[in-house]
């Protein structure tokens, strides 16, 4: 009866096309109770301290991060085994600033394997760990119920949203460790993905997405944050030259993965305004993408827009009426509902859509003409050019050129735009838009 039961639902699955309609259908399909409960489950764990227990079944990281790795265990178990599901481990020596002992730090992983590019990977990630004020605490009480149980539970929603569908590119549900003590936990996952030779063409990391009471007084349930780097760290002295000259500073593979996020937001959720952050994070603060930007990946962070201070890294204590600490009760799960969902339609967007356009090049200096070439990728059954003032934040005008590898755009002067090309597939539906260069390259 169980195989029966699996192969009817693989069948429905695989049936699933991929339409701007189903899009519409996963933006409408995350839970807020579901959310809620996976939330009160990784608060209920006391403290998720990196450096907490890890041998008790119902307190520390160790009893989080088994928990997440059954439930996302039992999302596979209800598609027919359609995720991979695994711990990734690392060995951590010790003697780091916040790490002063050896500790393994644990990632857990969940991926739905692509049908046709298994190695073509979009990726979701949430924190698994909390702190309290003192970074090196790990027994206090640490409910971390928005930063970042709301990430983390997030990342399991979508795992069961999308787990209903197939898609030609890998997606990748992640439970980053280590974030508090140095973004580890990124960095394992980073590393281990470049030693795979993952093609990883987004990271989506999710870090607070349940607050909507900022510090500032500010209430506000229908915008959300993107951070994104501009020029890549590791940028040789050729490639900085080479953007002096031709522009591209706003124009990294994350900036235009941020800007393809904020179209997903305008074209397919109600209320849901999303602010495009032209800096790697918040101001000399950090998050769990910057592991996958230092290893040349495409990645950002999606949050909250207004703050609240008091409930972040703080020990549990009421002062002055004042209440300080990160609990349940002040997260707003319809919210959390709201994001996930801008998580799952982005990630099945990409994940159905053929991958950005490769070796995309641009010509046209002293003439009146702009031309565009670029390498065909597959499942691309057309291409789409795209063109922006310098000074616009999204692109403004598009062409559909059709199932070629060139295309020039007539008495468009390339000094005054800023130029892309996106790939497109039977049903309409496009990769991230890529600035010509190794500068925009995916």
């Amino acid at each position: 009866m169980k195989k029966l039961i699996a192969l009817l639902c693989s069948t429905f699955i695989v049936s699933a096309q991929a339409t701007p309609e189903r899009l519409f259908d996963i933006a409408s399909s995350p839970s807020p109770e579901r959310i809620e409960k996976d939330i009160q489950t990784l608060v209920e764990f006391g403290t998720r301290h990196t450096l907490s227990d890890v041998e008790s079944d119902i307190r520390g990281i160790g009893a989080a991060r088994r928990w997440i790795k059954t439930e996302f265990e039992a999302i596979s178990a209800s598609c027919g085994g359609c995720l991979e599901v695994e711990f990734q481990r690392h060995m951590i020596g010790g003697g780091e600033n916040r790490i002063p002992d050896p500790v393994e730090i644990v990632n857990v992983i969940a991926i739905l394997r692509g049908t046709v590019e298994p190695n073509r990977y979009v990726v979701m990630s949430g924190d698994i760990d909390s702190r309290v004020t003192d970074v090196m605490d790990a027994e206090s009480e640490s409910p971390g119920a928005n930063d970042n149980a709301s990430g983390m539970a997030g990342t399991i929603e979508a795992a069961r949203v999308l787990s209903k569908y197939r898609f030609p590119a890998s997606i990748v549900f992640a439970g980053l460790s280590g974030e508090e003590q140095g973004l580890f936990g990124g960095r394992v996952m980073a590393s281990q993905a470049r030693t795979d030779s993952w093609q990883i063409q987004a990271v989506l990391n999710n870090d607070m997405i349940g607050n909507t009471r900022g510090i500032n007084g500010v209430v506000d349930n229908t915008t959300a944050r993107i951070f994104s780097e501009g020029t890549r760290r590791d940028e040789t002295m050729l490639e900085a030259l080479d953007r002096r000259f031709r522009g591209g500073e706003v124009d990294s593979p994350s900036r235009n993965l941020a800007r393809y996020i904020d179209r997903i937001a305008d074209d397919y959720l109600t209320h849901l305004d999303t602010m495009m952050i032209y800096r790697l994070d918040r101001f000399r603060r950090g998050g769990h993408h910057s592991p996958f930007n230092e290893a040349r990946f495409p990645a950002v962070r999606i949050m909250e827009t207004n703050e609240h201070y008091d409930r972040q890294h703080q020990d549990l204590r009421t002062e002055e009426g004042v209440h300080y600490g990160d609990t349940i009760e002040f997260v707003d799960f319809d919210y959390a509902a709201k994001l996930t969902a801008l998580n799952a339609v982005s990630l099945a967007a990409m994940a159905w859509a053929p991958a950005p356009p490769r070796k995309v090049s641009i010509e046209g200096a002293v003439m009146p003409d702009t031309t565009l070439q670029w390498q065909k990728v597959p499942g691309a059954v057309s291409y789409r050019v795209y063109w922006r003032l310098t000074t616009d934040a999204q692109w403004r005008w598009h062409r559909d050129a059709g199932d070629v590898a060139e295309y020039t755009l007539k008495n468009v002067v390339i000094d005054n735009y800023f130029f892309g090309v996106a790939s497109v597939n039977k049903d309409g539906i496009e990769s991230p838009v890529v600035f010509p260069g190794v500068i925009g390259a995916f």
